[in-house]
């Protein structure tokens, strides 16, 4: 009975080598790819970070959101690495006049596209780090209601450059 029981845990374990190199590889795959999903549904694209004019100014951020989930999730929080604190703005007229408010999470719907861009939603990173240069990227997490999460590599753009 030790035999057979050796000769079955041996095979099994034969068999699981392919198997543990092909995770090496997925994990080696996800860590040079743009975005890591763990946000089902959820698809990021057109990230950028834009520098202020002026050093250590807040940055934009900008992207573009399509969602095919569940209902009722929206986004909570954007991190951006490198920067202090972020926080999501909105434009609002309050007494006749465009005004930058906070946002608050933003719901997320099936077909419905969102944009975050100049006079609209859009991400404030306030103190980047001095390494956040033009032609680099930031690592950008996008956060949602229900804990999950994307990660984007977002170019690094200079205020001048497009948006």
């Amino acid at each position: 009975m030790n035999s057979f029981r050796h000769v079955v845990l041996v095979a099994a374990a034969a068999a699981l080598v392919p198997m543990l190199a092909a995770c090496s590889q997925v994990s080696e795959n996800a860590d040079k790819a743009d975005t890591a999903v763990t946000a089902p549904g959820l698809t990021v694209s057109n990230a950028r970070v834009v520098l202020a004019p002026v050093a250590g100014n807040p940055a934009a951020v900008y992207f573009d959101l399509a969602y095919k989930g569940a209902p009722r999730v929206s986004l909570t929080e954007v991190e951006v690495e490198g920067a202090g604190m972020t926080m999501m703005h909105d434009y609002a007229e309050s007494a006749g006049q465009m005004r930058m408010t906070m946002a608050d999470a933003v719901p997320l719907a099936e077909g419905a596209a969102v944009t975050f861009a100049p006079g609209g939603l859009h991400v404030m990173a306030m103190d980047p780090a001095a390494d956040l240069k033009p032609g680099g990227t930031a690592k950008v997490t996008l956060i949602l209601s229900d804990g999950s999460k994307v990660i984007v590599q977002a170019p690094v753009r200079a205020a001048g450059e497009e948006r």
